[in-house]
């Protein structure tokens, strides 16, 4: 209920922004999706893990085969990361 509430009080616009330039999520990537995210990447190798940060709207930020390389790049960015199930 309380984020009907939050909903009620905010635009469409406002919502899609919200976190934008503060927070960030991190995400595990097969080699098939980075195509749709990171247009620019080359073929990657589809044994290969990868991970993606992403700013709150979705933005695309990074992309490594190492995971830790994300936090780093979070913190640099001065982003507070967040889980998602």
């Amino acid at each position: 209920m309380l984020l009907r509430e939050v909903k009620a009080r905010l635009t469409q616009n406002e919502l899609a922004h919200l976190g934008s330039g503060e927070v960030g999520y991190i995400r595990k990537m097969r080699s098939e999706e980075v195509s749709r995210c990171f247009p620019e990447a080359p073929d990657i190798d589809p044994s290969l893990d990868l991970w993606a940060l992403f700013g709150a709207d979705g933005t695309p930020i990074l992309l490594t085969d190492n995971r830790s390389s994300t936090f780093y790049k979070a913190a640099e960015d001065d982003l507070r990361t967040v889980s998602l199930h």
